[in-house]
């Protein structure tokens, strides 16, 4: 009778531990929530962007950005709902760009050129999304 209880408990220890662990928040702050997460992210490369280049905590906030841009790209690249959006294929421009950037030349600054065509491109994305696309 022991011998079942124990195995009992540790079955039930083991089904609790898994579905905890379905609940947690994903890596990077995604919420799921596609508008959500495309507006906060959004939110946080400007900011990067809007940094001096004589920053103390630039490379950290740069590499940031760079595990939030895949974070959110392996969220979302294969979700079917999602890439059929204006939004999402506008967002996937503007990121691929400053992944590359971030991994070609992470000790230079962003140029003012890709700065100016990535804000461009953040807002065509909030507008889709205003609009639902």
């Amino acid at each position: 009778m022991k011998r079942y209880l124990s195995r009992l408990l540790a079955l039930v220890l083991v089904v609790a531990i898994g579905l905890s662990g379905c609940n947690a928040a994903s890596p990077g702050g995604m919420t799921g929530n596609y508008r959500e997460d495309t507006l906060s992210l959004i939110t946080s490369l400007r900011s990067a962007l809007e940094l001096p280049q004589d920053a103390p905590d630039k490379i950290a906030i740069q590499k940031e950005a760079r595990t939030k841009i895949n974070d959110f790209a392996s969220r979302y690249q294969r979700n079917t709902s999602v890439i059929k959006l204006n939004s999402f294929t506008t967002m996937r421009t503007a990121l691929n760009s400053l992944a590359g950037h971030y991994s070609s030349y992470p000790n230079r600054p962003v140029p003012e050129k890709l700065k100016t065509r990535v804000e461009q491109e953040f807002q065509q994305i909030e507008v889709s999304l205003k609009r639902g696309i």
